[in-house]
């Protein structure tokens, strides 16, 4: 018993002393690369080994031929060791240069590659580094192209804001000139005229300060359980005077008698919107119809906007809800593209959805809104056709 405590201490001090060289050593060669490491590793698993064993012979007073068979042994372990621990370091740190010149190229807008089915080519640590890379590529990609196309959409704002100014302003520079040499015959005319410029620009500014508390997150919404009818009803009165101007016919369509919890003002506004730019897009004698109905695979209600615009490209359907989007109809006056990206804010700030989808002859405005809470405790009647 006391011959093996002997022999096991003799092998500690042997090892520990292996252990701690190689400690001091990795601590030195701490900033160097990954197959020094594993190579100072190897050897002292080696070392370590090797210094017990001879500690041991030593004290058990081997003979040299003895000592020299162990000797062999445990050198020609070391060697396979040593290639081992370099061809798995070299392995190791080639995948790790893949994925630091991979990781390097995200800052240039390139993407991650992520091995197409089988194995992973690196252990499971890295192969999870390679995924979460991926992933991480993926959503910086399309938060460039967000932003690119936030870019894109913020010039053509300021285009054509600059532009819907700039013709009611020189209007009423030219009136006011007028009126201030004494060259207009017919005062009123003028006055009415540049009022109508000034309520122009109050609509286009008003639009940018409700397009602004959209976008900061301001907006103040006071819901009340309203019927979807009475939206309709009053979106259409308020329409009305414009169609019969246009020669557009305005048509209440089946509207589903259901409660939805909203702020009337600006949910008025948003069919609103829809209507005064579906009849502006539609040719006179054209048709434009407002229904609702209970969605069919959800607690909502659906309201759709039909005119008779012919058709919006279908490159330029994703776009149509951006801020300044006008696409390539002629520019009606007022407005600078504002109307739909605003329908689209009230109503996600409902909690709802905005979509449009091309028919035969037109195109289809959806705003999706969930129902309240609680049924509505009676029937109500759809509003007239218009």
């Amino acid at each position: 018993m006391r011959d093996t405590l002997l022999i096991a201490l003799f092998a500690f001090l042997g090892a520990a002393a292996a252990g701690l060289l190689g400690a001091l050593a990795l601590r030195a060669l701490r900033h160097r690369s990954l197959v020094v490491a594993l190579t100072v590793v190897s050897s002292v698993a080696v070392t370590a080994m090797f210094a017990g064993t001879l500690a041991v012979a030593w004290a058990m007073f081997l003979s040299r031929h003895d000592l020299f068979v162990v000797t062999t042994v445990v050198a020609m372990a070391a060697v396979v060791s040593l290639a081992t621990a370099l061809l798995l370091g070299r392995w190791v740190a080639a995948r790790s240069d893949a994925l630091t010149r991979a990781t390097r190229s995200f800052g240039d807008g390139g993407s991650f590659p992520v091995p197409a089915g089988g194995r992973p080519a690196e252990p499971a640590e890295l192969a999870a580094l390679t995924r979460e890379l991926a992933a991480a590529g993926e959503k910086l990609t399309a938060a460039r192209e967000r932003e690119r196309a936030l870019e894109t959409s913020r010039r053509e704002l300021i285009a054509w804001i600059s532009h819907d100014l700039r013709t009611p302003l020189a209007g009423l520079r030219a009136l006011s000139e007028a009126l201030e040499d004494g060259m207009v015959a017919d005062t009123g005319r003028s006055l009415r005229q540049m009022r109508t410029e000034v309520e122009r620009l109050n609509s286009m500014v008003g639009d940018l300060f409700e397009l602004s508390r959209i976008h900061a997150g301001t907006l103040a919404l006071a819901r009340q359980r309203v019927p979807v009818p009475e939206l309709v009803h009053e979106a259409l009165a308020g329409a009305g005077p414009l169609a019969q101007q246009s020669g557009v016919r305005l048509v209440g369509a089946t509207v589903a008698a259901v409660p939805v919890e909203v702020d009337p003002r600006e949910m008025t506004r948003v069919l609103g919107n829809l209507l005064i730019n579906a009849i502006r897009r539609t040719p006179a004698d054209g048709t434009v119809a407002v229904a609702a109905r209970r969605a069919a695979d959800a607690d909502a209600v659906v309201v759709s906007v039909t005119d008779g615009c012919g058709g919006i490209p279908e490159e330029d359907l994703p776009r149509v809800f951006e801020t300044g989007w006008r696409g390539t109809h002629a520019r009606t006056p007022p407005g600078a593209g504002l109307g739909l990206a605003i329908v689209r804010g009230i109503v996600e700030a409902h909690r709802g959805t905005a979509a449009v989808r091309n028919v035969n002859g037109g195109c289809c405005f959806e705003l999706t809104l969930p129902l309240a809470a609680q049924p509505w405790p009676s029937a109500l009647p759809g509003p007239p056709a218009g």
